[in-house]
């Protein structure tokens, strides 16, 4: 039997040399408005641009030397596991969608598909989360993200999201 893969363009979303990585649209205390996740599971620690019509945007997680994962994924020579990246994307959908007023409540994550991880994360890596909406109703959304380490794509996924 033989297997098709399908790898994602390694283009970005949008781009984001003309925005102002060091601008904030949401800071930590705004964040914490529109996501649940607290502690050792909030993935995305501000948002730096959101489109107009709110359907696009770009958040940042910087990888600390203490996060929970650092000791046991990869010891020795930690690496920001694949799950966790694709958790931040997925926050960050979730919160564009709550501060857009379009959902309310918990929104959570009900599926990943076309994943590609083109890079390693470590400790004390920036990573620009980019999510663009494919689509929206008011049970789902679809959006495609990517994650970015010093310019490169390190990460790419279509998620799937419901209110529930």
């Amino acid at each position: 039997m033989a297997f098709q893969t399908h790898e994602m363009a390694a283009e970005l979303l949008f781009p984001i040399d003309k925005i102002d990585l060091s601008a904030t649209v949401c800071d930590k205390k705004e964040v914490d408005k529109y996501l649940p996740q607290t502690g050792h599971m909030r993935m995305l620690d501000r948002v730096i641009w959101v489109t107009q019509d709110g359907t696009a945007g770009l958040g940042e997680r910087v990888i600390r030397d203490d996060e929970f994962w650092v000791e046991g994924h990869i010891p020795g020579r930690p690496i920001f596991p694949g799950v966790l990246m694709i958790e931040a994307a997925a926050q960050l959908c979730s919160l564009l969608h709550t501060r857009l007023g379009r959902a309310s409540g918990f929104l959570g994550f009900t599926r990943c598909n076309d994943v590609v991880f083109r890079g390693q994360v470590l400790p004390r890596d920036r990573v620009l989360l980019l999510v663009q909406e494919l689509e929206f109703n008011r049970r789902r959304f679809i959006s495609k993200a990517q994650g970015v380490v010093n310019g490169k794509l390190v990460f790419e996924a279509t998620i799937t999201g419901m209110v529930i």
